[in-house]
């Protein structure tokens, strides 16, 4: 099963989409974006676990890749 959340491959224009069950979250350019989109959407987040989770699938690089 894959995970809920899905940060997608560096875009060819600078940024990564972020999508959850489906819906995109917005374009994060760093790990502060995706914490904001996961706040927003109601996930209790902190830094440590956006980048060690297995809730979040990381698309075309790991959490250290934004270009």
């Amino acid at each position: 099963m894959a995970a809920p959340i899905a940060v997608h491959p560096p875009s060819p224009t600078g940024g990564r989409r972020v999508s959850a069950d489906g819906t995109i979250l917005g374009l994060a350019y760093d790990l502060r974006d995706v914490e904001e989109f996961l706040r927003r959407a109601g996930v209790d987040i902190d830094a440590a676990w956006v980048e060690d989770t297995s809730l979040i699938e990381w698309r075309g690089g790991g959490p250290e890749t934004w270009e």
